[in-house]
């Protein structure tokens, strides 16, 4: 459900909603527009017909169910384009993004050539494996640790931001440390452990569904 609050609500008033939603069992996503305030109510559907007594709150305009199973990136929460900056690359703009780089990181060298080769055609992102899904156990897995390192610094040779696949939960916080982007592929994307680990790390995710990717 999303609770849209009147134009010129109070903070007080916006206090006092977001306090209820919890009282209620949900939890509230407050977005700040230049006229309203929406405050997204996330959590159990089966329950969500308590919500609707928000409506008689001060400051409330209306509640509305959210119908898209996807909540807080449905249109009826944020109706504006999202644009993401990364090192000053925007993503989602107007500009087409182009995401360049070996599919593994597999030396320096390698990597150095490809960074600088990716620079100079004027791509905007460095992206390349150093944890890599095989289809055997006896194939190369990637440099991991070691081809983060390489990758950050290409990034400092460069300028350019970098990105690289997260396969397991336990790898997300050390990715996390070194890359600008987490991606995941299409066999993780309803890798629900990973996706949960992955929402508290405060860096864009993309997510590769075939040839489609979605930030």
């Amino acid at each position: 459900m999303i609770i849209v609050m009147r134009h010129g609500a109070t903070k007080q008033e916006i206090d006092d909603v977001t306090e209820k939603v919890k009282k209620l069992g949900y939890e509230p996503h407050l977005m700040a527009g230049v006229e309203k305030t929406i405050i997204a109510a996330v959590g159990d559907e089966r329950g969500k017909a308590r919500l609707q007594s928000l409506e008689s709150m001060h400051g409330v305009e209306d509640v509305v169910p959210i119908l898209k199973p996807y909540k807080l990136a449905s249109r009826e929460v944020k109706t504006e384009n999202t644009v993401i900056t990364v090192k000053g690359v925007k993503i989602g703009g107007k500009k087409i993004v182009v995401i360049a780089g070996p599919c593994s990181v597999e030396s320096r060298e390698q990597l150095m050539e490809t960074a600088r080769a990716v620079k100079e055609a004027g791509a905007d992102i460095l992206r390349g494996g150093a944890f890599k899904p095989r289809t055997s156990p006896y194939d190369f897995q990637g440099l991991e640790e070691e081809g983060l390192k390489l990758l950050s610094e290409a990034r400092d040779a460069t300028g350019l931001p970098i990105i690289t696949e997260v396969m397991n939960p336990m790898d997300v916080d050390l990715i996390a440390k070194y890359s600008d982007i987490l991606q995941v592929g299409a066999r993780n994307v309803q890798n629900f452990a990973l996706l949960k680990h992955l929402g508290q790390v405060k860096k864009p995710i993309l997510l590769k569904r075939g040839m489609m990717t979605t930030y």
